[in-house]
């Protein structure tokens, strides 16, 4: 049996094991960093996506996001009224982007609505639905998914979104955080 006395003196010494508990917890604390930098990084991308997607649609003319055919009512007031849009990404290939540069396709849900004066969002002129934003050309482009003549619209939905977020665009829209973001600059363009 082995007592304390026979025991190596390096083994006793409270200071190696001041060290080794500091050495332990060191390393521990730099795999943590590096782990959350890694993390970061794809956030980092995704609100970068999101804020990009949302500008996009913000900017562009109502007409180029609009479903089944509904257009945004032409408003006799002078310029144009802003276009207030929140967004949802559900994802984007290449899935291994690390830069917002290296985003060439985007597919997510948007829900936009044109901030006339005064006119509350409940009634306001809306476009909403999923859709497909292609990053590779400047301004992006913009596809909706729309029903056809021939084509449903779950139908048509199905052609164009890849199986892995197929069912994310059948039941998935806003965030509530997004929704009420969304809802805030709303009355704000609107003078509510």
């Amino acid at each position: 049996m082995s007592s304390p006395e026979n025991a190596p003196r390096w083994y006793r010494s409270r200071l190696v094991w001041v060290a080794v508990i500091l050495l332990a917890v060191s390393v521990g604390a730099v795999v943590l960093v590096r782990q959350a930098d890694q993390d970061a990084k794809p956030a980092d991308l995704q609100a970068q996506i999101t804020a990009r997607m949302r500008t996009t649609l913000e900017q562009a003319d109502p007409g180029q996001h609009n479903h089944a055919g509904h257009g945004a009512q032409q408003v006799a007031t002078e310029g144009k009224p802003p276009v207030i849009c929140g967004v949802r990404v559900y994802g984007y290939e290449p899935s291994d982007a690390a830069a917002l540069t290296d985003v060439r396709t985007v597919y997510g849900f948007h829900l936009c609505g044109v901030a006339e004066k005064k006119r509350p969002w409940d009634v306001a002129v809306k476009l909403a639905g999923p859709l497909i934003m292609d990053m590779s050309t400047n301004p992006p482009g913009i596809q909706v998914v729309e029903a056809t003549a021939d084509v449903m619209f779950v139908d048509r939905l199905r052609q164009m979104f890849p199986d892995k977020y197929e069912e994310l665009a059948l039941k998935e829209a806003l965030t509530q955080s997004e929704m009420a973001d969304q809802r805030r600059r709303y009355d704000a363009a609107a003078g509510l």
